[in-house]
Formats: C-alpha cells, structure tokens, sequence
C-alpha cells in the first residue's frame, strides 16, 4: 500500500496535470477567439478599402461600372478593377439588384454553386447583421458587408461590398507554440512532482516522529512516558495532545487493572488458604469429633465469604459490560427504608449502635427495588462497621426540589481528606487503623458497587466526612412522575399497615 506521502504527492500531480489541461484549453479557447475577432476586423477593413475604392472612382469623375462583356451586362471600369485586385482574399461588387458588378480572383476559383451560395449570403447581410458565415465545400468564409450609396446627384446606383476570408487557420496552433508547450509542461510537472514530494516529506516528518514515540510506548511498561507537543496549534500537536490524553486513560484503566488483579488475588488467597488449613485439620482428627465439625465450619464460612466475594465481581465485571439490566418498576421510598433499618437495627444491636430515622417523606421512584435495598445495605452494614459501640447511625428519607436524597449519618471514625477520592474505587479500604477497627473486615467493593446502582437508576451517591467525627453517605435518585401518593392515603409501616399521617420518623435503639 502506498505511503501517505506517495499518495499525496500522486494527488498533486494529478491536480497540476489537470490545471494545466484546464489553462490550454481555456488559452486555446482564448487564442480561438482572439484570431476570430482579428480576422473579422480584417475583413472588415478590406470591404472598407474597397468602399473606397469605389468612392475614390466617383469623386474622380469616372464612371464605377461600364458595359460588360454580355448584352445587358454591367462592371466596373478598369481602372476601379485595377484598385480592388489590389485587395486580398474574396471580394464581391454587387448592385441594388443582386448582380455581380466585380468577383474577385479567389471568387472566380470557386464552383457556379457557390459563387451562387456566397452570393445569396450575401445579399442576406444587413446593417444589423454586417458579418455572416457561410461554408463553401470544405472550406468556411467570414462575409463582412459594406454599404456604397453611390452618388445620387449623379444618378449612381447604391452598391454593396461583401469581402470574405476563410476562418481555416482560425484555431491552427503555430508549431512553434506546440513545441514549447509539449517541451515546457512535462519540465514543469516534473519539478513540481519533484517539489511536492519534497514539502510532503517535510510535512509528515512530525507524523513519523509520533508513530515511533507511540511504538516506543505501546509495550504497556511505558505508559508514562507522553508525545512531545511543539505548542504549534496545527492539526500535529491538536493529534499529540488527544494520544496523550489517551495514554494517561490507559496509564490510569491498566494502574487500577494491576491493582484490581493484585487485590483480587489476595482477597481470594485468604480464603482458599484458611479453607485448605481447615479441610487439613479436619482430615487429620477423628470422624465425627467437635474439632472436625469445627473445622468444617470454618471452611463453611469462607467459602461463603469467597462466594460472596466472586458475586461482587461478577456484578461489578457485568456492570462495566453494559450486560446488568436494572429492572425498573415504580417503588416507594419510605417502606423500603424501613425495612432495611430494621435489618440494621439487627446489625447493630450486637454492638450497641442505635439506628435512628429522624426524618421519612414518602416518595416514589422508578428503579429496581432489590438493587435499591442492595445499595441500602452496603450503605448501612459499612456504617455500622465502622462505628463504635455506643455509637449511632442515622437514615434519613427526605424531597428535595431535584430528587429524593437518602442518606447515611454515622458517628464513625470517619475519612480522611486525603482517602476521600478513593472512596468509591474497588477494593480500596480506608487506613489500616479504619480496617482494623472493625472485625468484620470486608472486601472494599460494597461502595463500588453502591455508586454504581445509583447511576444506574440516574441517580449519585456523595460522601463527606472529617477524620474522628464520622461520615454522611448521600444518595440522590430523580422522583417518578407521580411523585407522591393521593392526600389523605395513609402511609405504609413496615409490616404494610397503615401508619398515621403526622408520624414523621422513628428511632431503634
């Protein structure tokens, strides 16, 4: 396949090949008309010189026409046929009447059906078409009439003079003029081939520098490394900057792929190394025993920690595919949220947490209602994990003018400013002292995916938080159409009772 540079110095050549065609034609065209309007004025000045010819002949007192040859005939005088022989080319005298008076030698070589062809083209001149052209044979005739009243003091008869050359060499280019041009356009082409190919190297040199700065990079080892861009403001640095952008996309996706592997392995290593210990040891002691059950139990539980863990990934890996279908259907806030405040309120009683709702407004929205519980939880369970005992954990069920907001408040050991970008990235956890806080360490994906239900329903989750002080997680989804119940329709408790109008919120403790 042909470079880039060949092609465009191909297109080049093509394009000067056919400017130059275009520019012989159009100065063919030109020289064509040039030699068209200097023949007519030729002509034109012939049938003048023999206007006055005949003028000349009057005003010297000779009669212009005398007897002809034939009876009843007339032409001019001799001396008047001396002076018009004198004028080159085809040249007719004829009367009021139509007959010849004088026909020049040219006219006398031509065949009786033309003389009478030019003749009748003739007389078909007039003031407001003085010139006319007519094909005799092979042969075409430029016809330029002039007018000779005559003398009428004198009786003279008014005369037309018609004189005529051929249009031929009209658009016969001279040899001479081949010659320079055949000589001159294939020099021309040739440098200017030779020109192009030269500024279409230049041109693309920056090109071939890029491609060898990106080979150089694309071994994956070396995405930090970034193209030089000459702050030129063409099209070359507008294409290092957006590959550089690329590459820092690419740096970041193939950083926090690494990352995700090395995470992942370890978080999967843990479990298969504990449920190996266990499967060991209770192979190794009598059937039936309490140590072999206890093993096994061991081995039970991290085995549902790992399958919990697969099935994070695996709703993680879908979500990124575009593969997880959310399955919307309208859903009220206000039972949902209770009842996972009742599953947090058994989470936290072992450890003495209270779990307040200090504020409920009913809403409706369109989304999936199991995800929606999933994101609750993950919201709450990581409240509860990281909070003390005597600690509490706040849900709050509020409309706002752009959605329904819930939020999370929890009186925990809470984020530092520097965690707080990471918070939502897989298999990030906070500090160690954060991780060591809870025993129920987790796997750092319940977060990731939290945010990744609430976009999904076209909603955002935020977080802020001060070190020491606890955190506040808030999701905000967009109402439904219908965006409360009918007035007077009581609300629903947990358990689908109705619960009274002007009960706002609850506390479990």
């Amino acid at each position: 396949m042909a470079s880039v540079r060949t092609r465009l110095t191909a297109a080049y050549t093509a394009a000067l090949a056919g400017t130059l065609v275009i520019f012989t034609f159009a100065l063919l065209v030109a020289r064509t008309e040039g030699n068209f309007a200097e023949l007519q004025r030729s002509v034109a000045d012939q049938a003048s010189a023999a206007a006055r010819a005949i003028k000349q002949s009057e005003l010297s007192n000779q009669p212009v026409t005398v007897p002809g040859d034939k009876p009843g005939s007339r032409t001019v005088n001799p001396m008047l046929r001396i002076a018009l022989e004198g004028v080159p080319s085809y040249l007719l005298v004829l009367d009021d009447t139509g007959k010849t008076l004088y026909a020049s030698f040219a006219v006398r070589q031509l065949t009786d059906d033309d003389i009478a062809t030019l003749v009748r083209t003739s007389l078909r001149l007039s003031a407001t078409r003085p010139s006319v052209k007519v094909t005799l044979g092979e042969d075409q005739l430029l016809l330029v009439a002039r007018e000779e009243p005559g003398d009428v003091q004198r009786g003279a008869r008014p005369m037309r003079v018609v004189a005529g050359a051929s249009t031929r060499r009209v658009g016969v280019i001279p040899p001479e003029q081949w010659t320079i041009m055949l000589g001159v356009a294939p020099l021309l082409i040739g440098v200017s081939v030779w020109f192009a190919w030269l500024i279409a190297g230049n041109a693309l040199r920056p090109v071939d520098r890029v491609i060898d700065e990106v080979e150089a990079i694309t071994d994956g080892r070396s995405l930090h490394r970034r193209l030089n861009v000459e702050d030129r403001g063409d099209e070359l640095d507008r294409l290092a900057a957006t590959l550089n952008e690329m590459i820092a996309r690419l740096e970041t996706s193939f950083s926090a792929l690494r990352r995700f592997t090395a995470d992942a392995s370890h978080e999967l290593k843990t479990p298969l190394t504990v449920m190996r210990a266990d499967v060991e040891r209770a192979m190794q002691v009598p059937s039936g025993s309490g140590d072999q059950l206890v093993a096994l139990e061991e081995a039970l539980a991290e085995s549902a920690r790992m399958a919990d863990l697969v099935d994070s990934l695996l709703t993680l890996a879908r979500a990124d595919e575009g593969r997880f279908e959310v399955h919307r259907e309208p859903v009220y806030l206000e039972p949902l949220v209770r009842d996972v405040a009742e599953t947090a309120h058994i989470l936290g009683e072992s450890q003495g947490i209270d779990i307040a709702l200090p504020v409920m407004e009913d809403a409706l929205v369109m989304g999936d209602r199991a995800r929606l519980r999933q994101l609750l939880l993950n919201l709450i369970t990581n409240a509860i994990k990281y909070t003390a005992a005597g600690g509490s954990v706040e849900i709050a069920l509020s409309r706002r003018i752009d959605g329904v907001s819930v939020s999370v408040r929890d009186t925990g050991i809470g984020i530092s400013a520097a965690d707080l970008p990471f918070v939502f990235e897989r298999f990030w956890r906070a500090d160690r002292a954060r991780s060591r806080a809870s025993e129920r360490g987790g796997f750092g994906l319940g977060l990731a995916i939290a945010k990744w239900i609430a976009q999904a329903h076209g909603g955002t989750l935020s977080v802020t938080s001060r070190l020491g002080r606890g955190s506040t997680f808030t999701v905000l989804l967009p109402l439904a159409a219908d965006v409360s119940r009918p007035d007077g329709e009581p609300a629903l408790s947990d358990d689908g009772a109705a619960r009274p109008a002007g009960e706002r919120s609850i506390g479990i403790s």
